[in-house]
Protein backbone atom coordinates (compact mmCIF):
# COMPACT_ATOMS: atom_id res chain seq x y z
CA UNK A 1 0.00 0.00 0.00
CA UNK A 2 1.71 3.46 -1.09
CA UNK A 3 1.74 6.35 1.53
CA UNK A 4 -0.74 8.80 1.26
CA UNK A 5 -0.37 12.32 -0.75
CA UNK A 6 0.75 15.46 0.78
CA UNK A 7 -0.60 18.42 -1.10
CA UNK A 8 -0.78 21.67 0.37
CA UNK A 9 -3.96 23.49 0.85
CA UNK A 10 -4.01 27.49 0.23
CA UNK A 11 -5.91 28.97 4.05
CA UNK A 12 -6.13 32.42 5.06
CA UNK A 13 -4.30 32.85 8.00
CA UNK A 14 -2.29 29.43 7.44
CA UNK A 15 -0.13 28.94 4.46
CA UNK A 16 1.27 26.08 5.69
CA UNK A 17 -1.89 24.05 6.20
CA UNK A 18 -1.68 20.73 4.42
CA UNK A 19 -3.98 17.54 3.61
CA UNK A 20 -3.25 14.16 4.04
CA UNK A 21 -5.75 12.33 1.99
CA UNK A 22 -6.84 8.33 2.91
CA UNK A 23 -6.32 5.61 0.28
CA UNK A 24 -9.83 4.15 1.79
CA UNK A 25 -12.73 4.88 2.30
CA UNK A 26 -13.03 8.70 4.24
CA UNK A 27 -14.13 8.02 7.80
CA UNK A 28 -13.82 11.96 8.88
CA UNK A 29 -11.88 14.77 9.02
CA UNK A 30 -9.45 15.60 11.15
CA UNK A 31 -8.12 19.27 11.77
CA UNK A 32 -4.38 19.36 13.59
CA UNK A 33 -3.59 22.33 15.52
CA UNK A 34 0.07 22.52 16.09
CA UNK A 35 2.38 23.84 19.27
CA UNK A 36 4.48 26.45 19.30
CA UNK A 37 7.24 26.90 16.81
CA UNK A 38 5.70 23.73 14.42
CA UNK A 39 5.39 23.73 11.24
CA UNK A 40 2.88 21.03 9.68
CA UNK A 41 5.93 18.99 9.09
CA UNK A 42 6.09 17.83 12.69
CA UNK A 43 2.78 15.65 12.17
CA UNK A 44 3.55 13.81 9.06
CA UNK A 45 4.03 10.35 10.68
CA UNK A 46 0.78 10.94 12.76
CA UNK A 47 -1.32 11.98 9.83
CA UNK A 48 -0.55 9.52 7.49
CA UNK A 49 -0.97 6.75 10.49
CA UNK A 50 -4.43 8.43 11.14
CA UNK A 51 -5.11 8.67 6.65
CA UNK A 52 -3.72 4.92 6.65
CA UNK A 53 -7.33 4.64 8.83
CA UNK A 54 -9.74 6.66 6.48
CA UNK A 55 -9.31 9.88 8.17
CA UNK A 56 -8.21 13.01 6.10
CA UNK A 57 -5.85 15.44 8.00
CA UNK A 58 -5.02 18.74 7.54
CA UNK A 59 -2.37 20.73 9.81
CA UNK A 60 -2.33 24.24 10.87
CA UNK A 61 1.48 25.04 11.88
CA UNK A 62 1.45 27.35 15.66
CA UNK A 63 -1.68 27.92 16.04
CA UNK A 64 -1.57 30.14 18.90
CA UNK A 65 0.72 32.60 17.33
CA UNK A 66 -2.61 33.76 15.42
CA UNK A 67 -5.22 32.73 16.86
CA UNK A 68 -7.88 34.71 14.38
CA UNK A 69 -6.51 33.06 11.41
CA UNK A 70 -6.65 29.19 13.50
CA UNK A 71 -10.13 29.97 14.61
CA UNK A 72 -10.74 30.89 10.30
CA UNK A 73 -8.81 28.37 8.99
CA UNK A 74 -9.85 25.48 11.57
CA UNK A 75 -14.06 26.62 10.55
CA UNK A 76 -12.98 26.73 6.78
CA UNK A 77 -11.62 22.70 7.04
CA UNK A 78 -13.91 21.30 8.82
CA UNK A 79 -16.70 22.32 6.65
CA UNK A 80 -15.41 21.43 3.51
CA UNK A 81 -17.53 17.94 4.18
CA UNK A 82 -19.99 18.14 7.10
CA UNK A 83 -21.54 15.18 5.93
CA UNK A 84 -18.03 12.99 7.89
CA UNK A 85 -17.54 13.22 11.48
CA UNK A 86 -15.28 16.50 12.59
CA UNK A 87 -12.59 16.13 14.56
CA UNK A 88 -10.21 19.11 16.43
CA UNK A 89 -7.16 17.70 17.37
CA UNK A 90 -4.45 20.33 19.32
CA UNK A 91 -1.13 19.97 20.63
CA UNK A 92 0.36 21.55 23.16
CA UNK A 93 -0.37 25.43 22.94
CA UNK A 94 -2.60 23.78 19.97
CA UNK A 95 -4.67 22.17 22.21
CA UNK A 96 -5.09 25.45 24.42
CA UNK A 97 -6.64 26.81 20.71
CA UNK A 98 -8.56 24.01 20.47
CA UNK A 99 -10.18 24.35 23.74
CA UNK A 100 -10.83 28.35 23.49
CA UNK A 101 -12.55 27.75 20.17
CA UNK A 102 -14.65 24.91 21.10
CA UNK A 103 -15.44 26.67 24.24
CA UNK A 104 -16.90 29.78 22.09
CA UNK A 105 -18.54 27.34 20.09
CA UNK A 106 -16.39 28.70 16.76
CA UNK A 107 -15.24 25.38 14.93
CA UNK A 108 -18.15 23.11 13.69
CA UNK A 109 -16.23 19.99 15.83
CA UNK A 110 -17.99 17.05 16.40
CA UNK A 111 -15.27 15.96 18.70
CA UNK A 112 -11.85 16.72 20.38
CA UNK A 113 -8.88 15.86 21.32
CA UNK A 114 -6.12 17.76 23.15
CA UNK A 115 -3.04 16.23 23.50
CA UNK A 116 -0.14 17.71 26.16
CA UNK A 117 -2.41 20.42 27.33
CA UNK A 118 0.04 23.27 28.63
CA UNK A 119 -0.53 24.12 32.22
CA UNK A 120 1.81 26.61 34.68
CA UNK A 121 4.83 24.68 36.05
CA UNK A 122 5.53 25.66 39.22
CA UNK A 123 8.95 27.51 38.81
CA UNK A 124 8.93 27.86 35.23
CA UNK A 125 10.76 30.84 34.04
CA UNK A 126 9.33 31.02 30.73
CA UNK A 127 13.63 31.69 29.15
CA UNK A 128 14.48 30.36 25.99
CA UNK A 129 15.29 26.46 26.18
CA UNK A 130 18.81 25.53 24.21
CA UNK A 131 18.07 23.29 21.62
CA UNK A 132 19.11 19.88 23.45
CA UNK A 133 16.80 21.05 26.42
CA UNK A 134 14.00 21.44 24.39
CA UNK A 135 14.07 17.77 22.89
CA UNK A 136 14.61 16.19 25.91
CA UNK A 137 11.40 17.81 26.90
CA UNK A 138 9.58 17.09 23.35
CA UNK A 139 10.06 13.33 23.27
CA UNK A 140 12.58 10.27 23.61
CA UNK A 141 11.87 9.14 19.85
CA UNK A 142 15.17 9.29 17.74
CA UNK A 143 12.84 9.41 14.76
CA UNK A 144 11.52 12.67 15.97
CA UNK A 145 13.89 14.35 17.46
CA UNK A 146 15.26 13.85 13.76
CA UNK A 147 12.70 15.28 12.36
CA UNK A 148 11.88 17.95 14.74
CA UNK A 149 15.88 18.83 14.11
CA UNK A 150 15.33 19.41 10.26
CA UNK A 151 15.44 22.90 8.58
CA UNK A 152 12.41 24.27 8.96
CA UNK A 153 10.30 21.64 10.96
CA UNK A 154 10.49 23.19 14.25
CA UNK A 155 11.38 27.40 15.21
CA UNK A 156 13.85 26.26 18.45
CA UNK A 157 13.36 27.31 21.76
CA UNK A 158 9.65 28.35 20.94
CA UNK A 159 8.82 25.40 23.68
CA UNK A 160 9.75 27.83 26.22
CA UNK A 161 7.98 30.67 24.85
CA UNK A 162 5.17 32.18 26.95
CA UNK A 163 1.66 31.83 25.70
CA UNK A 164 -1.31 33.58 27.54
CA UNK A 165 -3.76 31.08 26.10
CA UNK A 166 -1.94 28.69 28.91
CA UNK A 167 -3.67 31.01 31.76
CA UNK A 168 -7.07 31.41 29.95
CA UNK A 169 -7.63 27.74 29.58
CA UNK A 170 -9.22 27.25 33.24
CA UNK A 171 -12.20 25.02 34.71
CA UNK A 172 -14.88 27.69 33.70
CA UNK A 173 -13.41 27.53 30.00
CA UNK A 174 -13.38 23.47 29.49
CA UNK A 175 -16.67 23.21 31.16
CA UNK A 176 -18.32 25.33 28.55
CA UNK A 177 -17.00 22.76 25.61
CA UNK A 178 -20.08 20.64 24.80
CA UNK A 179 -18.38 18.12 22.09
CA UNK A 180 -16.83 14.98 23.27
CA UNK A 181 -13.15 15.31 24.01
CA UNK A 182 -10.24 12.53 24.52
CA UNK A 183 -7.23 13.40 26.72
CA UNK A 184 -4.11 12.12 26.47
CA UNK A 185 -0.84 13.52 28.47
CA UNK A 186 2.31 12.34 28.91
CA UNK A 187 3.20 10.35 32.66
CA UNK A 188 6.68 11.73 32.33
CA UNK A 189 5.93 15.63 30.81
CA UNK A 190 8.23 18.22 32.00
CA UNK A 191 7.00 21.14 30.66
CA UNK A 192 3.41 20.45 31.66
CA UNK A 193 3.14 18.12 34.89
CA UNK A 194 0.86 15.80 34.45
CA UNK A 195 -0.91 15.99 37.81
CA UNK A 196 -1.90 19.46 36.98
CA UNK A 197 -2.75 18.86 33.67
CA UNK A 198 -5.56 15.95 34.89
CA UNK A 199 -6.82 18.22 37.76
CA UNK A 200 -7.70 20.78 35.04
CA UNK A 201 -8.85 18.43 32.36
CA UNK A 202 -11.55 16.91 35.08
CA UNK A 203 -13.76 19.96 34.36
CA UNK A 204 -14.24 18.85 30.79
CA UNK A 205 -18.45 17.81 31.16
CA UNK A 206 -17.49 14.62 28.45
CA UNK A 207 -13.95 13.56 28.17
CA UNK A 208 -12.37 10.49 28.23
CA UNK A 209 -8.42 11.17 29.99
CA UNK A 210 -5.39 8.63 29.56
CA UNK A 211 -2.10 9.49 30.83
CA UNK A 212 0.61 7.55 28.65
CA UNK A 213 3.35 5.98 31.04
CA UNK A 214 6.76 7.48 30.26
CA UNK A 215 5.36 9.45 27.98
CA UNK A 216 7.01 13.37 27.52
CA UNK A 217 5.53 16.50 26.05
CA UNK A 218 4.92 15.56 22.62
CA UNK A 219 3.27 12.96 23.28
CA UNK A 220 1.33 12.39 19.78
CA UNK A 221 4.97 11.82 18.39
CA UNK A 222 7.07 9.92 21.81
CA UNK A 223 7.78 6.32 21.56
CA UNK A 224 4.45 5.13 22.30
CA UNK A 225 3.31 7.18 18.72
CA UNK A 226 1.37 3.77 17.88
CA UNK A 227 -0.49 3.19 20.67
CA UNK A 228 -1.31 6.89 20.91
CA UNK A 229 -1.98 6.89 17.53
CA UNK A 230 -3.95 3.64 17.81
CA UNK A 231 -6.29 5.36 21.31
CA UNK A 232 -6.95 8.09 19.12
CA UNK A 233 -8.55 5.81 16.44
CA UNK A 234 -10.56 3.16 18.60
CA UNK A 235 -12.33 6.88 20.56
CA UNK A 236 -13.71 8.44 17.04
CA UNK A 237 -14.81 4.27 16.08
CA UNK A 238 -16.21 4.23 19.27
CA UNK A 239 -17.86 7.66 18.38
CA UNK A 240 -20.37 6.16 16.00
CA UNK A 241 -22.04 3.59 18.04
CA UNK A 242 -24.99 5.18 20.11
CA UNK A 243 -23.93 4.49 23.37
CA UNK A 244 -20.15 5.11 22.78
CA UNK A 245 -19.76 1.06 23.84
CA UNK A 246 -16.11 -0.45 23.05
CA UNK A 247 -16.27 -2.40 20.19
CA UNK A 248 -13.60 -5.04 21.54
CA UNK A 249 -13.80 -6.25 25.18
CA UNK A 250 -12.19 -8.35 27.22
CA UNK A 251 -13.77 -12.15 27.30
CA UNK A 252 -14.51 -11.68 30.89
CA UNK A 253 -17.11 -9.06 30.07
CA UNK A 254 -18.44 -10.66 26.69
CA UNK A 255 -19.28 -13.62 27.54
CA UNK A 256 -21.41 -13.22 30.66
CA UNK A 257 -23.27 -10.28 27.97
CA UNK A 258 -23.94 -13.30 25.53
CA UNK A 259 -24.59 -15.90 27.88
CA UNK A 260 -27.79 -13.58 28.97
CA UNK A 261 -28.44 -13.11 25.66
CA UNK A 262 -28.63 -15.99 24.43
CA UNK A 263 -31.19 -17.35 28.28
Amino acid sequence: MSAPDVRAVEQPGSPDASWVEPVSALRGSVVVLAGRGESAAVYERLANRLAFDGYRVAVIADASRDLPGARRSASALLAERPELPRVLLGSDTGASVAAVLLAEGSVPADVAVLAGLPVDAPGASGAPLDWDEELELRSACPVHRGALSRDGAVEHGALGRSDALTERVDAGLLQRIAVPVLTVHGAADALSPVGAATALLEALPDAESYVVAGGRHDILNDVTHRSVAATIVLFLERLRNPDRSRVVVPAAEALPLAAGLAA
